[in-house]
Parts: C-alpha cells; structure tokens; sequence
C-alpha cells in the first residue's frame, strides 16, 4: 500500500462526502461551490497518484486495477447524483431538458464502463495480464471531469444566483464527454477483441 495507492484509495473514499454536500447541503450556490470544490479534490488524487507512482516506479497491478475502478465510483457517484439533483430542483424547461440529458448520458457512460470493466476481467485471465488506462481513456476520464465541474458551477450561478445560463457550457462539455466515453470504449474494443472474438 505505497503512497500512489493510498491517493487511489483516498479517492474512492471522498465518493461518498461529495454525495453528501451534493444532496444535503441546503440548496444554494454554496451547495454546487462546495461541491465541485470536493470534486475537484477527488480528481486531482487522480492525477497525483499517477504521476507519483510513473516518477518512482511505484507502479503496482493492484493500481492499475484500482485506479480505473476508483475513477469508475468518482465519476457515476458525480453523474447518478447529479442527475438526481437536477429532477428533484427542475423549476424550468430549461432545467428539465437539462435533467434529462443528463440521464441520457449518464446511462452512455454506466454502459462503456461496464463494458470496458468485463474487457478487463476477460483480458485479466489471459495473457494481456491487468490493462493499464490508455491514453484514450485518461483523456475520457479528464472530459467527465470538467464536465461534471462545469456543470456543478452553472447549476450554482443558475439555483444560486438565479442567473440565467442556459445550461450552454454544460450542454457543450456533456457533448465531448459523450464522444470521449463513447470513443475511447471502441478504441477499448478494438484494441482487445482478440481476446473475446467469439470465432478466435
């Protein structure tokens, strides 16, 4: 259990407090600042485990099997809550179209991670060994996150300030993260499928 692992580790644990501040803080712009600032905690673990575990060869197969499954708990906890708020706060047209494309892409995302997940136990008990994150999917996984942040500031200026946004920048960033999740899960599929083609 080096320091990388630990951060790993640290991350799935704040999956939880981040629900929390999400759900149960009164809503207000406070709720979505506090919030996105937990978030942005979480996922900055995520980038310091990896570096640290590069820079002093502290790579472990239980990192690499850890650190995807715990980006895994950071982003649907994000997603599924977020959701959930914006049904349980739609006041407008406008929040409620949001809600809903929220869902939309949130299910995208539940289904490519699953489906990357089964790649990774299939390829576990073959020779590929553990699959380490490719840069496709680092790139995925950086996409959810500024979108989920962006989307949690907007909802602040939008329930908080009652400024009216429109949703624009969230709208653009559940965009790209929908192209890089759906993306990266094919690059995932190309790259394995000689290990579940069915005719191989």
């Amino acid at each position: 259990m080096n320091l990388p692992n630990k951060l790993t580790m640290l991350r799935a644990l704040l999956v939880p407090v981040f629900i929390a501040c999400l759900l149960y803080i009164p809503n207000n712009a406070v709720c979505g600042f506090v919030t996105a600032g937990v978030f942005i905690i979480t996922s900055l673990t995520d980038m310091l485990d990896g570096k640290i575990a590069r820079k002093y060869n502290l790579v472990t197969n239980f990192g690499k099997f850890m650190d995807p499954l715990a980006d895994k708990f950071m982003v649907f906890a994000a997603l599924i809550t977020i959701t959930v708020k914006l049904f349980l706060t739609a006041d407008n047209t406008n929040d409620t179209v949001l809600a809903h494309v929220m869902l939309w892409t949130t299910m995208v995302v539940v289904l490519r991670e699953l489906g990357v997940t089964s790649i990774r136990m299939v390829c576990s008990g073959t020779g590929a060994g553990v699959i380490a994150a490719s840069m496709f999917g680092k790139l995925k996984t950086v996409t959810q996150v500024i979108a989920i942040v962006v989307i949690l500031v907007e909802y602040s200026l939008n329930v908080g300030f009652e400024l009216p946004t429109y949703w624009i920048a969230s709208y653009v960033l559940i965009a790209a993260m929908a192209f890089m999740t759906i993306a990266s899960g094919i690059d995932y599929l190309k790259s394995y499928w000689k290990y579940i083609n069915p005719n191989q």
